[in-house]
Order: structure tokens, then sequence, then C-alpha cells
């Protein structure tokens, strides 16, 4: 429901603060009582209240571990607090007629673990909502309390839990678990009870995640797994107060803004700690409690599954009446700018202004791609890896500049590296980067000219060319209708340490707002991921580091930012069956200037999508042998909603992607193919082979 609560909460997303009473909810905001003059000191100032108001229970709880540890009898009392599975229930009466029942608890331990399935048994819950991994910075945080691999048994006490299934995403691992109760199976006949186990992998200890919009969705994740027989939900942490009392913060606020379109926080935070003391453990985390409820009622759900797109985007495009705006242009223009919401010194440093291409698109100060001095890169040779260069080695000091952003991909951070086509005099640094990030694949989305004027200067040549210590030999050229790949082997001069890069460049784009077929486009993405390594998905996944693609257009911005979103919705899509277009350009523009600055471009990434999945009855085509082909209907002209339609063949993707790599292997088995490349596209190659 789209409720006007916040909306003209400052940036700063804070909300108001109108007494320092802690008897009654000072912090009540309504559609009638928020107000512009909310700035952050009030914020910071009812949470020190806060801290104060729980003192007592604060007290008590030290007063009861010392009774403990001298024998006296407010040992129980003690224990109603820090048992490793009591259950404690909250019932909100802060709104009226609304009451739930939520466990939390501590993270179980070895010891603990009997004691935990035994409760998730008695209390009939269904679904366990982890908010921890079991260890964090080299300390244990929880015991592994379910089986080890898919399909494996494991016994805790009476229950006895088998795991069917379990899928890793980015942010979380949903496991499917069975139970059954050996004692009831000896006296009875007993079913046992599925529970679903989903494990958030993105949130430190004593922190909070990079985007509040992450606990949104783990929270759509659980409550589609909830209905009114599925018991209550079990949610832990490690010590079972920061992150756990955060996420049952956000998710009452929420039902209570949805039901009554108001929310107090203050209170509730208050209610929390005085039925279990820290609960919302530090401050960070009460900002992301209030950040979380901005960022829902400012955007909204825009999360949709294939199974639902083609109704939910035919929805978005309609007009009533014609002469308004329709959802979705509404949807584009609700997104942020973020202009200027960090800082660009490095780059606009009068030393390396030079190296830009547009003056508009200067990369971030805190994401931008830093290359290390040869000398300190020769020093440390011998201590890389497989993996991109160490967080140590991103010292601004110890760097030179090139205009390239990290860009965060579906799978985590760092996982793309937008940057601009290379100037004449940052063809070294290009190189360099390439080399230092270990990168395997670029993309290059334009051509080398346009006209008279230069999109991107040719950094690659006939024969070896050597780049500042860096020797580049191009070892093949294949050809399709809409895209080259050039192979390359780079070689380190002084380490003699040779890699292989792949270049793919897209010809259907150039001048365009939009590819001329996006067809060929998403060929071409299924073609180079397999160049790209498997990624082991961890519950430390997004913590990991991983080897970036390097996609860049002329200024590294507008096709860049449309093709960055596209390869994220993809895997989104083939890995949960679900995109969120909105959140992945909001990402991308809080990454790098620029990304995605079209209605037009916004609305072709919901097409292709659309197009790829296909709907039959409800349920997503993946990987169809039929030939069905969908169309896409692009707008040109808003007013008369004229459209082209374009056809895609979805079911020759795959094969079609494969074709190249075919095609390759055969011409090297044979004597091979002389020919020559295009003046535009670079210089004569003795390799070469055509693939319609």
């Amino acid at each position: 429901m789209a409720l006007e609560t916040f909306s003209n909460i400052l940036p700063f997303r804070l909300l108001l603060r109108s007494s320092a009473s802690t008897d009654s909810s000072p912090h009540m905001a309504s559609r009638s009582r928020t107000s512009r003059s909310v700035h952050a000191g009030a914020l910071l100032r009812s949470w020190d209240s806060i801290t104060v108001t729980c003192a007592d229970e604060l007290c008590v709880v030290t007063c009861a571990l010392h009774a403990e540890q001298t024998g006296n009898e407010i040992q129980t009392f003690a224990g109603l607090f820090l048992s490793t599975w009591s259950v404690l229930s909250v019932f909100p009466n802060f709104w009226e007629g609304i009451s739930y029942q939520i466990p939390y608890l501590l993270g179980p331990k070895d010891e603990t673990t009997d004691d935990f399935w035994r409760m998730i048994w008695e209390h009939k819950a269904t679904i366990i909502v982890m908010v921890t991994r079991c260890e964090e910075n080299n300390r244990n945080k929880c015991a592994q309390y379910w089986p080890t691999t898919e399909n494996s048994t494991e016994t805790f006490g009476d229950i006895v839990v088998k795991s069917n299934e379990s899928k890793m995403c980015p942010d979380y691992i949903i496991q499917k678990l069975h139970i059954t109760n050996v004692s009831c199976l000896i006296n009875e006949k007993t079913p046992g009870r599925d529970v679903t186990h989903i494990q958030f992998t993105s949130w430190p200890d004593h922190g909070v995640p990079e985007d509040p919009h992450l606990l949104l969705k783990l929270r759509r994740r659980v409550n589609a797994l909830s209905n009114f027989f599925s018991g209550p939900v079990v949610i832990h942490c490690s010590a079972g107060v920061g992150r756990t009392g955060t996420y049952i913060a956000i998710d009452a606020m929420l039902e209570g803004l949805e039901v009554e379109g108001r929310v107090d926080v203050y209170g509730y935070v208050v209610k929390l700690r005085r039925q279990r003391c820290l609960m919302v453990q530090v401050e960070a985390q009460y900002i992301l409690i209030h950040q979380a409820l901005v960022e829902y009622n400012q955007f909204g759900e825009t999360e949709v599954t294939l199974s639902e797109l083609h109704t939910y985007l035919n929805n978005l495009k309609k007009r009533d009446p014609p002469s308004d705006p329709s959802l979705l242009e509404a949807e584009f223009q609700r997104l942020p700018s973020y202009r200027g919401w960090r800082t660009q010194n490095t780059g606009n440093r009068q030393e390396n202004k030079s190296k830009n291409r547009n003056s508009k698109m200067i990369p971030y100060d805190f994401n931008r791609v830093p290359i290390k001095h040869e000398e300190e890169k020769s020093k440390e040779s011998e201590h890389d890896s497989e993996e991109s260069s160490d967080e140590d080695s991103d010292c601004e000091e110890a760097s030179r500049y090139i205009n390239a952003s990290f860009i965060t991909g579906y799978w985590g951070p760092k996982e793309m590296i937008a940057t601009q086509g290379p100037l004449p005099e940052t063809i070294n640094d290009f190189w360099q980067m390439i080399f230092q990030r270990k990168v395997k694949v670029i993309v290059m989305l334009t051509e080398l000219k346009e006209g008279d004027q230069q999109l991107c200067a040719q950094y690659w040549g006939e024969g070896k060319q050597t780049y500042e210590g860096i020797e580049v030999e191009m070892k093949d050229v294949n050809l399709s209708s809409s895209y080259t790949i050039r192979a390359f082997d780079v070689t380190h001069v002084k380490r003699k340490e040779t890699r292989n890069v792949y270049l793919y460049q897209y010809h259907k784009w150039n001048g365009l707002d939009l590819p001329e077929n996006p067809k060929d486009l998403v060929n071409m993405i299924l073609n180079l991921k397999q160049k790209l390594a498997a990624k082991s998905v961890t519950e430390d996944s997004r913590y990991s580091r991983s080897v970036p693609i390097v996609i860049h257009c002329r200024d590294g911005s507008e096709q860049t930012g449309v093709f960055c979103a596209l390869l994220t919705l993809l895997e989104s899509a083939e890995t949960e069956d679900v995109i969120d277009v909105f959140q992945v350009v909001k990402s991308l523009r809080r990454a790098r200037p620029g990304m995605v600055p079209t209605f037009e471009q916004y609305q072709f990434l919901y097409d292709t999508i659309s197009s790829i999945y296909p709907a039959q009855n409800g349920q997503v085509k993946k990987n169809s042998k039929q030939e069905d082909t969908v169309e896409i209907d692009i707008e040109v002209d808003k007013t008369d909603q004229e459209a082209n339609l374009i056809t895609i063949d979805i079911t020759s993707l795959e094969s079609e992607a494969n074709l190249n790599m075919e095609a390759r292997e055969d011409s090297k088995s044979a004597d091979g193919t002389q020919g020559t490349e295009g003046s535009s596209n670079g210089p004569k190659t003795p390799v070469l082979t055509e693939s319609a």
C-alpha cells in the first residue's frame, strides 16, 4: 500500500522526535505530524534516551549474573534473559487489534542444539530466520545445527533433521528441511514436519547491511513462506539481541505502517528492551530501522516474479487517462539521481582532468578503481592469488588514477568495473588495471570512431604490443553478425606471467539509446559468461573477492549502465526467478554518475527480461526447446504510444551462444582461414573465423 507517512523526511532518512518523554510514544510519525524540520541530532538524542530508559533492565541483568555466580536464588531470573533456547514472545499492543508472536533467542551452541530442535518441534515452528553466519572474524557465532550436505540426515536428541534442498543466493541461503520426532514415532504415528531455514549472510556483527533494501528483501522471502498454519517464526542471530531485535522492529513497524499508516520506533524499541536486554544493540541498528521504513514508504515494492512479470508489466504500461504518465514512467521518475552524493575529488584534480572523456562522468572516490604503481606491485607479486587485488592495495596515496568504478553485481561487490573508453594517453593505465585486477573478460559497447569523432582509442594492435610492461598479443578473432570476440595473451614482462583475456565488442549500439537487436546482446552475454570463472557460493559469498568483468562504452555510463543492469537482472532471474529493475538501477546510480539515464533504457530492461522468460499458464519457460517467439513492445513516442515491435526467438539463445565457441574450436583443428578485420574494428589478424 502506498503511504505518505514519511514523504517529507529529509534524505538523512530520520524521523521526527517531538518530545523527550519516555512514558508515552514520543516519536509517533504520521501523515499529519511529519515535518521537514527533522535532523540527525533528533534521532541520535532519541537513541541516547532509549539507552537511559532501559538502564534499569540492564542493571537487573547485571545483578542477576552476579547473583548466579554467587549461588543466589535469582539465578532463575537471569536464565530467563540469557538461556540459549528460551522462547520470549513479543506482543506488540501498540496498534489496536494487532498482535502476533515471534520467538527469538541466542544462536544455538553445540551443547544446546538438541534443545533448539526440541523447541522447534514443541512450538510447531516451520520457519527459522538466522541473521548471522556461523563464523565471523574468526570467532564462532553459532553452531551449525542442520545437516552439512543436501539429502543428508542428522539427529539432535529425539529430533531427526533431513536436508531436502538447499538454494544459494547472494545475501541468504534457503534450506528445505524435514524433521521427525523419534520418541513420537515409537508411541504413535506422528507425521514429520517441513521446516524452512533462511540464513541471511550479509549482516556483520555489531553493524548493519550495506543497503536497508536487503532487509526488506529478506522480509519478503519470509512473508512469502508464512501462512496461518506455519506457526511462529523463530529468529536468532548470535547473542539474540542486536540483529534479531533490529529485524523484529522493522517487521513490526512495517506491519503497523501497512495497517495503520503510522509507526512508533522509539516506543517499540523501548518495549523490546523491557522484554529482553539490549534488543537493537547499537546506534547504527536503530538508524537502520528508520532507513528501512523510509526506503519502503518512498519506493514501495518493485520486485516481481517471472511468472507475474508479463501481467505486471502490462499494468505498468497502461495510461488512465491516456494523457497521464504510465505507472512505469512514474516508477522511473521515483529513481533518485544521487547527483553529488559522494565526493569526486581524485578525478577532479588538475593532473587527472585530462584523463576524463566527459567532465560529468567522474568516478566517486569511495569506489573508484585504483592502479598500483609497478614497483609496489612487484613487491607483492609472489603473494598474488587467483582473486583480485587485496583491499590493502586500494590505498589512495599509493595509486594512480583511471576513470573507472567498481560496480556491485548480483553476486556481490566489485563484480564489475565500469570504465570509459581509453584515451590514447590512458591505454597503459587501462592494461595495468586489466592485469592487476586479473580481468578475464572485457566488454566494449562502442566503435572506435563515429565520423571524425574518436569514441575510444584502439587499445590493441597487430602482433605483440607492449603497454608499460604489459605485453598484449592478439591470438584469435571471431566474428558474428553483431559482435566480435578477440582473444589476447596478456603477459607481465618482468614476471613472465601470461593470462588469457577476451574482448567482446558489440557493434549494434553506437550512437543509439538502445541496442538494435536485444537478442544479439543477450546472446553475447550468454557467450561471455562461459569465459568467466565459476563462482563458489558460500555463506560468506558477498565477502569474498571475485575476478571482475570490465565494461566500457564511450564515457563508461550510458550503454555501460544498461549492460550492467541487464547482466545483473539475468543472474537474478536465473537464480531466484525474480527481478527488481528499480533496485538494480538505483544501485547503479549510486555507484557511478549517468547510469541508465533515460526512460527508454529503463523500459528496455523490463521488456528484454520479459521476452527471454515468456510465461504460459502462469508458468515460466526456461531453456525451452519449442520454437516460440515473443514480442518486445518498446515505446518510441510517449504522446501517441506508437511502438516498434522487436521479435526475439528465445529458443535459440543458448545454442547460438555456443556457436562461436564451436566454430572457433573447429577452426583450430583445421588449417584455419585467413582474413582481414574491418578497419573500424582493428588491424588485420592472422586468424579469422566467421559465424553467422
